[in-house]
């Protein structure tokens, strides 16, 4: 469980809170995915959908934001609804988690955020739709995602459909290999790349059910205490957009990007809304399809592992 000195900043909800205290299984969901990654009432109903997948799997949801000041580790239905329109909401990473509590912001948390949050109200397992890495372009920028230092700090396994083809997916990938974070392929021996099945690039571990990867993550915690890891896990056949397809996509989101000097935080979302123009829509659909599937592997390694890492710390 979380640090005393913690308590007064965080409300768990009451589910998550009884799930907490009886060693049940618990998988957390990020918030800026309902923010800043798809419109309304999309991004709603996903939201309802992930938190209902991972309870007929098994495991509770414990949805994570922050609201007024006020570190939430789940949220009711009637905030989540809210947040679905809410304006000003901040996109929360490790560097401003504080600020936003100490200012009562409302903020929604990104990947590196949720694995932090998460990991101090005992919790486990995560499932995202795509991790953030070293973007296009870093050679010069240095725009790298806090996503992946996260990952040497926090034992926190995230499922998620690889990192974001917006990215520079070889560079990601070294990454993540000099940061020691063991990179899962689930049932796949290629790195997915989020709205694509493959992207060329091999995965460097692969594991083919949820109960081998609740092993490898105790074996995990017995060999570093502080590292988390990464299942990457292909989006459904039917709902993907070849790799080819998608490349045409991001290309000229990229460009029109550039042309118009968006950059940092606001990058990822100003791509997601050009690629969506583009796509006719298709990559909200992939979106929504992905994250679901996440979710449901993330309440399967949740439900394996039981409560037996969270005995460990």
């Amino acid at each position: 469980m979380m640090f005393a000195a913690l308590r007064e900043h965080v409300d768990i909800h009451p589910d998550v809170r009884r799930a907490l205290e009886s060693d049940a299984p618990i998988v957390a969901l990020e918030t800026t995915i309902v923010t800043h990654g798809m419109p309304f009432p999309q991004n709603v109903a996903t939201a309802r959908s992930l938190e209902a997948i991972v309870r007929e799997g098994g495991a509770t949801p414990a949805t994570i934001a922050v609201i007024d000041g006020r570190i939430r580790i789940g949220l009711d239905d009637d905030t989540l609804e809210w947040l679905g329109t809410a304006q000003g909401v901040r996109k929360l990473s490790r560097a401003d988690l504080a600020h936003a509590v100490v200012t009562q912001a409302h903020g929604a948390t990104t990947v590196a955020a949720t694995m932090m949050l998460a990991h101090l109200a005992g919790i486990t397992v995560f499932a995202t739709g795509g991790i953030g890495g070293v973007h296009r372009g870093a050679e010069a920028t240095f725009d790298i995602s806090a996503d992946l230092d996260e990952f040497t700090k926090t034992p926190v396994t995230v499922v998620c459909a690889g990192p974001k083809a917006l990215l520079d997916l070889p560079k990601t990938l070294e990454a993540l290999e000099t940061r020691g974070v063991p990179v899962i392929g689930y049932c796949t021996d290629e790195l997915p790349a989020f709205w694509s099945r493959t992207s060329g690039l091999t995965a460097p571990l692969r594991c083919d059910s949820a109960s081998e990867i609740a092993a490898l993550i105790r074996v995990q915690r017995d060999i570093d205490a502080c590292a988390g890891i990464l299942v990457t896990n292909p989006i459904p056949t039917e709902a993907e957009i070849p790799r080819e397809e998608i490349a045409v996509y991001i290309r000229a989101a990229v460009a029109d990007a550039e042309r118009a000097g968006i950059g940092g935080k606001a990058l990822t979302p100003f791509l997601l809304d050009r690629i969506l123009a583009a796509s006719g829509g298709r990559s909200l659909g992939a979106n929504i399809a992905l994250v679901e599937n996440n979710a449901r592997l993330a309440a399967q390694i949740a439900v394996a592992l039981g409560g037996k890492v969270r005995e460990r710390t």
